[in-house]
C-alpha cells in the first residue's frame, strides 16, 4: 500500500496515478475521507481514555455523594470509551479495506495507456531469414512432437485444457533451463530458494494479487489457502512482520517453484500449444533493498535477464509496460520479449517490477538504520518462465529436418548434446 501521509500531503499524485492506471479515482476521496475519521476517532478515544483515568484517580480519595457521582461518570466514561474504541476499529478497518484497493503510484517515466501503449528501450538480437535458409518454420508444438517433448493431448485428457506433459528430452530441457538459470542467479549472488506452492491469505494479499489479479488465483476454500501464480508471492512474505538490519541489504533470493494461474481473461487466446498454460515452473529472482536503491537494483535485475536470453542466443526486444498493465503492485515494469518465429512478433518471456514500498508496507517489511525502522523496497524479475523459454528456444533454433540445436549455456546440463534429434514416432 502507499504512504497514507504522501496521500495527505498530495492527493492529486494518487488520483493522477490511479487515473494513468485506468482505476478507480473516487477511492482516493473515499480513503481520505475514511483516514480522517479514523485520525478523529483515535483522537477521541485518546481523550476519553485520558479523562477516565484521572477520574479513576479521585475516586478512591472520594467521600459520600462526591463519590457517588464521580461512580456515575465514570460510568458514563466507560461507556463512551467503549464506543470510542469501537468507532476507531470500524474506521481504521475501513480505511484499510480502501487503502488496500489503491495500486502502488506510478513512476513518472512510465508511458501511459493500455496494454499496447508500451515504448521499446531496445532490441538485441536477430531474426533468422528461413525462407532464405529454405524452409518454413514449424511452430513449437509440432517441433514438440517430432522430438517426442510435449504432449498436450495426454494433459488435455489427464487434467483439462492448457495442461500438458513434458516427456524424454522435453523433461530434460526443462531441468537443464531450471539449472543453467539457478547457475546465474546464484553466481550473480542470488540465494537458491525452493518455496512453497500453498500460501495464506495475507502473503497473497500483501503481495497485491487478491486485487485486480484475483480472477487468476486458485483458491482451497476449505483450507483457506492459495496457490501461488509465482514464486514472488512466498520470497516477499518470507521476512514478513520482520525488521532487518540495514547492513544486511540487499537481501536477494531466486526462487524456484511451480506456478499456477487460471488465465481467466485469456479464453481463445495461445490455444495452441504450451504458451499460455494453468501450471508451469519458473525461476524468479526477488530482491529486499533500501528504497533510494530500487530504481539502480531494478537496472540489475533487467541486465540479468538481458544475460540471460543472450547467452540463450534468442532474439528480443525490452519494453517499458504501460501504466494500464503494470499490475497494482509495480511502480514500473519492464519486459522482455523474444521473437517468435511462428506468430512473426515478439512474446513476453521474462519481466522485472520494481514495487518499491508497496508490498513491504502490506506485508509489514521493515528495515533498520541506527534508530529509525522505516519500509524497505522489493523488487521482483523472472529469470525463466519454462514453457515459453521452451517456445522461444525450439522455433529460434530449429533446423530444417525438424532438430533444434542446443545454445552452449545449456549443453553442460544436457550430457554435452549440441542438437536435439526427432524421435522414431
Amino acid at each position: 500500500m502507499i504512504d497514507l501521509r504522501l496521500l495527505r500531503d498530495d492527493p492529486d499524485r494518487v488520483r493522477a496515478s490511479q487515473r494513468a492506471r485506468g482505476e478507480d479515482v473516487d477511492v482516493v476521496d473515499a480513503l481520505l475521507a475514511a483516514d480522517e475519521q479514523r485520525r478523529s476517532a483515535g483522537v477521541r478515544f485518546d481523550q476519553l481514555r485520558s479523562e477516565q483515568k484521572q477520574l479513576g484517580k479521585q475516586i478512591p480519595k472520594a467521600q459520600g455523594e462526591e463519590k457517588e457521582e464521580l461512580l456515575r461518570k465514570a460510568g458514563e466514561l466507560s461507556a463512551a470509551v467503549k464506543a470510542a474504541d469501537a468507532e476507531r476499529d470500524q474506521a481504521t478497518e475501513e480505511a484499510q479495506r480502501l487503502a488496500l484497493r489503491l495500486g502502488n503510484l506510478v513512476h513518472p517515466e512510465v508511458p501511459v495507456g493500455g496494454e499496447e501503449d508500451f515504448t521499446v528501450r531496445e532490441t538485441l538480437g536477430t531474426h533468422r531469414d528461413f525462407a532464405a535458409e529454405g524452409f518454413d518454420p514449424r511452430d513449437h508444438l509440432e517441433l514438440g512432437r517430432m522430438l517426442g517433448a510435449i504432449d498436450t493431448e495426454r494433459g488435455a485428457k489427464v487434467s483439462g485444457a492448457r495442461f500438458y506433459y513434458l516427456t524424454g528430452v522435453g523433461a530434460l530441457l526443462e531441468l537443464a533451463l531450471v539449472n543453467a538459470a539457478l547457475a546465474q542467479a546464484t553466481e550473480a549472488g542470488f540465494t537458491p530458494m525452493l518455496t512453497p506452492a500453498l500460501v495464506k491469505p495475507q502473503a497473497m494479499e500483501g503481495t497485491g494479487f487478491l486485487g485486480q489479479a484475483a480472477q487468476d488465483v486458485y483458491h482451497l476454500e476449505q483450507d483457506d489457502l492459495y496457490l501461488v501464480g509465482t514464486s514472488e508471492v512466498p520470497l516477499a512474505a518470507y521476512h514478513l512482520e520482520e525488521i532487518l538490519e540495514a547492513d544486511r541489504l540487499p537481501l536477494r533470493y531466486a526462487g524456484f517453484s511451480p506456478c499456477f494461474r487460471r488465465e481467466a481473461g485469456s479464453y481463445g487466446k495461445d490455444t495452441r500449444g504450451i504458451f499460455r498454460v494453468h501450471q508451469f515452473d519458473k525461476v524468479e529472482m526477488f530482491s529486499f533493498v533500501a528504497p533510494e536503491d530500487a530504481e539502480a537494483e531494478h537496472a540489475r535485475l533487467l541486465e540479468w535477464e538481458k544475460q540471460w536470453l543472450t547467452a540463450l542466443e534468442l532474439p528480443f526486444r525490452v519494453i517499458d509496460v504501460a501504466t494500464g498493465d503494470l499490475g497494482a503492485s509495480a511502480s514500473r515494469k519492464y519486459d522482455c520479449e523474444a521473437w517468435i518465429p511462428t506468430q512473426e512478433k515478439y512474446r513476453e518471456l521474462t519481466s522485472t517490477s520494481n514495487c518499491d514500498t508497496f508490498q513491504a508496507r502490506r506485508l509489514a517489511v521493515r528495515m533498520r538504520e541506527g534508530k529509525t525502522v522505516r519500509p524497505l523496497a522489493t523488487l521482483n524479475g523472472t529469470l525463466c518462465a519454462v514453457p515459453r523459454t521452451i517456445v522461444a528456444l525450439l522455433e529460434n533454433h530449429q533446423q530444417a529436418d525438424g532438430s533444434v540445436r542446443v545454445p552452449e549455456v545449456l549443453r553442460p546440463y544436457l550430457g554435452g548434446r549440441e542438437v536435439l534429434e526427432p524421435v522414431a514416432r
